[in-house]
């Protein structure tokens, strides 16, 4: 099988293993340790069944692996009365420190397997903590097409969040519309188990039509469908000070349903994008929304809307308050509360 990209999506890569579309390697590397452990867990659930695991499952950690040619010579072993056998190596950074050899020597002694390996076998490697030290692995199963090579990132908040949720949700066959989706992200943030975890809550509990609304939201995850960072947003796109200050007050008294920095990160997205929608030279459709980084003519429309309330001048000033305010949030320089920081920049907000 030819080797995937390595910006192929986790739920693209779940879509072909649960297809059984299998690549005789895996290297799974990275930071955020959830995506790597569900590639893992659902390869051997869709490989193996639980009656061929006894023969054909083949767990090892990095930390155990005193010679690299022992986990070579498994790989090359044949299936027994089953179609594939797995091969896993936990923790592959830990490798060679049995016998303090260096893990990307180690590591890369992969390479002679990755040259010519058995389509029988699927090999697992996982890497947490960071990219994987062996190049030399790495760039022969890039050469000669052999496997799934997957960065694991954690998410930044924001947007990355939102896409994320988007094409998990998608993934279910459910649909969502922009106010959902911002409340989804804006309050769960970038801890992705908990981010699909909420939303397979969802998905067994919408209606026929398999849409996820506010409405169902505000009911299972405890969100307000009328007091968000969506519905702010709003309120400060237009001057709504009414609308912005009650929603203030409405975090004031939930904090732990609001945090402070969520709020301020979309609050730096939509000025900065305000910002980019106001300095672009080309001003057709296409290219708004390329400025903004959206496929929405619904969300550039709303940036025609708040540049008629916001000069470039303003903008700037804004996207300075609001990296004075993340910073005194964090405790630099300031000992004020969180929510009146808050309070105070969107105060500064309606009035730039």
């Amino acid at each position: 099988m030819a080797a995937k990209k390595e910006d192929t999506t986790f739920v693209g890569l779940m879509s072909d293993i649960k297809a059984r579309r299998f690549s005789p390697i895996y290297i799974l590397h990275g930071d955020e340790a959830y995506y790597i452990d569900r590639i893992e867990e659902a390869i051997i659930e869709n490989a193996l069944t639980p009656d061929e695991r006894d023969f054909n499952l083949n767990i090892i950690y990095g930390v155990d692996i005193a010679d690299m040619r022992t986990v070579v010579s498994m790989c090359k072993q044949y299936p027994a009365m089953a179609q594939y056998q797995v091969v896993v190596i936990r923790e592959a950074q830990n490798v060679g420190k049995m016998n303090n050899k260096g893990n990307a020597n180690e590591i890369n002694q992969l390479k002679h397997y990755a040259a010519q390996p058995l389509a029988s076998t699927i090999l697992v490697v996982c890497n947490k903590g960071g990219a994987i030290a062996g190049k030399d692995f790495v760039d022969t199963v890039k050469k000669n097409k052999v496997g799934v090579i997957f960065r694991s990132d954690k998410l930044r908040e924001g947007r990355p969040v939102e896409l994320a949720a988007l094409e998990y949700i998608k993934s279910l066959g459910c649909s969502i519309d922009d106010k959902s989706l911002s409340m989804i992200a804006s309050n769960v943030g970038n801890d992705i188990s908990r981010l699909y975890s909420e939303i397979d809550k969802l998905k067994i509990l919408v209606a026929d039509d398999n849409r996820i609304t506010p409405e169902l939201i505000e009911r299972n995850i405890g969100i307000s469908k009328d007091y968000n960072n969506f519905e702010l947003e709003e309120a400060l796109s237009c001057r709504n000070a009414k609308k912005a200050l009650e929603i203030i007050n409405y975090y004031e008294k939930n904090p732990k349903a609001n945090p402070t920095v969520m709020t301020v990160s979309m609050l730096f997205s939509f000025f900065a994008k305000l910002l980019l929608y106001r300095a672009s030279k080309d001003r057709s459709q296409e290219g708004l929304m390329a400025a903004v980084g959206t496929k929405s003519a619904w969300r550039v429309k709303k940036f025609a809307e708040a540049a008629r309330y916001y000069s470039t001048p303003s903008c700037v000033n804004i996207i300075t308050f609001i990296r004075e305010c993340d910073t005194r949030s964090k405790g630099i320089k300031s000992r004020q509360d969180a929510n009146a920081l808050l309070c105070e920049l969107i105060y500064k907000i309606l009035h730039a």
